[in-house]
C-alpha cells in the first residue's frame, strides 16, 4: 500500500473549499482519470475511473466528515483499494490549506505500473492544482452538504 500526500493553499474561505468538495459528482470536472461519480446516498458514492488505460469501478464510503474541517473515506467494492481524508485547515477568512492524504493498494497490473512510475503521484498533484483552479475561478461552491457522520456510526 502507498501513501499519496499533496497539500493545496486556495484563495477562498475554509467553508466554501469545504461546500465544493461535498458535491462529488463534479470531481470529473478536475480529477484526471475520474470519468463519473455518483452520489448513492450521504453516505456513499459510486465511482468510475481510468488509470492506465484500464478502466474500474468501486463504491467508497464516508467514514468521517466534520464540515469545514474533513472528510474521510474507504473503498467499500471494487478493484480498488484505498482510504484516505481530505482536511481544511483556515488560513485566514479567504485563504484555506486543503491537504488530501491517501493510501492506496495497486490490485492490477495497470494500477501497479502507475504507482511504479509515479502517475498516481502526478495525477493526485494535478488534481490539487485543477481543484485549486476551479474553486478559485468559480469564486463560490457549486452546493454544499453539511452533515456530521461520525465514525461510531458506522
Amino acid at each position: 500500500m502507498s501513501t499519496v500526500t499533496e497539500t493545496v493553499d486556495v484563495e477562498v474561505p475554509a467553508r466554501t473549499a469545504y461546500n465544493q468538495w461535498t458535491q462529488f459528482e463534479e470531481f470529473p470536472r478536475f480529477m484526471e482519470g475520474v470519468e463519473e461519480v455518483v452520489q448513492l446516498d450521504d453516505r456513499r458514492n459510486h465511482w468510475i475511473t481510468k488509470v492506465a488505460g484500464a478502466r474500474r469501478e468501486f463504491d467508497t464510503e464516508i467514514v468521517d466528515q466534520l464540515p469545514d474541517e474533513r472528510i474521510a473515506w474507504r473503498t467499500t467494492s471494487g478493484d480498488i483499494k484505498q482510504m484516505g481524508m481530505v482536511r481544511f485547515q483556515s488560513l485566514d477568512a479567504s485563504r484555506t490549506r486543503v491537504e488530501l492524504v491517501m493510501e492506496v493498494e495497486s490490485e492490477g497490473l495497470a494500477e501497479k505500473a502507475a504507482e511504479t512510475v509515479g502517475i498516481i503521484d502526478r495525477r493526485v498533484k494535478g488534481d490539487m492544482r485543477r481543484f485549486k483552479e476551479y474553486i478559485e475561478g468559480r469564486a463560490r461552491e457549486s452546493g454544499a452538504w453539511r452533515g456530521r457522520i461520525r465514525p461510531e456510526d458506522i
